[in-house]
C-alpha cells in the first residue's frame, strides 16, 4: 500500500463529504489535505472559517479572532492503517504552519457517540463541552449560515452537545501568547468507548416545530 499525504483541492473533497462523512454537508473550506493510496484519495481533513463569529472572538479574545479556523471535516477509509488519521493531521498542521499562525478549533459530536480520541492522540487541548441548543434551520442539507433572514421561522434545529478541542499552530511566540489569552479552561481528557459510524451513515437531525413546540425528525417534514 503506497500511502502519501498532500494538499488537495476544494473540489477533491466534495464527493467524500457529501457521501461518506456522516454530516453529508459541505462546510466552509479554506485548506484541505488528503491521504492518497495509489493516486486515489482515501481520506481528507479540511479547515475553514467557523460559522460562529462569537466563537472567533471568544476563544482567545478579539485580538486573535482572525487567527481562528475550524477543523470541520475528518474522514478516512476503514482500510487504512490505524495511525493514518494522526499522520494526516500532523501533515496538515505542518502545511498550515507554512501558511500562517492559527488557532484551530474542532468538535467531537456527542450525538454520534464521539469523544475526540483522535484529537487527544494529536495533543489538542480539551476545553469542555458545549451546551445543547437550538439553531436557525435553513432547510435540508444547508447550514444555519445560509438562513434566509426574511423567511418565517417554522422550525429550529436541535444541536447536541459537542466536546471542544483547541490547538495552536505557529511560531513559539504566537503559541505562547495565545495560550495565555485562551478564555477556556484546559481540562483532563475524557475516556470512554466512542461509537463508530459506517460510510453512508447519517446523523439523525431533530427539529423543534415553532407552531406547537413539538420535536420531529427532519426526515418527517415532507411525510
Amino acid at each position: 500500500m503506497n500511502i502519501t499525504y498532500q494538499k488537495i483541492a476544494y473540489q477533491d473533497c466534495l464527493d467524500i463529504i457529501k457521501n461518506k462523512h456522516y454530516a453529508h454537508r459541505i462546510p466552509s473550506i479554506s485548506y484541505a489535505c488528503g491521504v492518497k493510496v495509489d493516486d486515489e484519495i482515501m481520506g481528507i481533513v479540511t479547515f475553514g472559517s467557523p460559522a460562529s463569529s462569537s466563537l472567533c472572538k471568544g476563544v482567545c479574545g478579539v485580538k486573535y479572532k482572525s487567527n481562528v479556523i475550524e477543523l470541520n471535516r475528518l474522514w478516512l477509509d476503514d482500510s487504512l492503517p490505524k495511525n493514518t488519521a494522526s499522520q494526516l493531521i500532523g501533515y496538515a498542521f505542518h502545511y498550515l504552519k507554512q501558511q500562517g499562525d492559527f488557532i484551530v478549533v474542532s468538535y467531537a459530536d456527542s450525538g454520534m457517540g464521539h469523544i475526540g480520541a483522535i484529537y487527544q492522540a494529536t495533543n489538542f487541548l480539551f476545553t469542555g463541552k458545549t451546551k445543547p441548543r437550538t439553531d436557525k434551520y435553513s432547510g435540508i442539507g444547508k447550514h444555519s449560515r445560509h438562513y434566509d433572514k426574511n423567511a418565517v421561522e417554522t422550525y429550529r434545529q436541535l444541536r447536541t452537545s459537542k466536546y471542544r478541542y483547541i490547538i495552536f499552530i505557529g511560531n513559539k511566540t504566537f503559541k505562547k501568547n495565545v495560550r495565555k489569552a485562551l478564555n477556556y479552561p484546559v481540562l483532563p481528557y475524557i475516556k470512554h468507548d466512542s461509537k463508530h459510524y459506517n460510510v453512508g451513515d447519517s446523523q439523525t437531525i431533530y427539529l423543534k416545530d415553532m407552531s406547537d413546540g413539538s420535536i420531529i425528525k427532519e426526515s418527517d417534514i415532507n411525510v
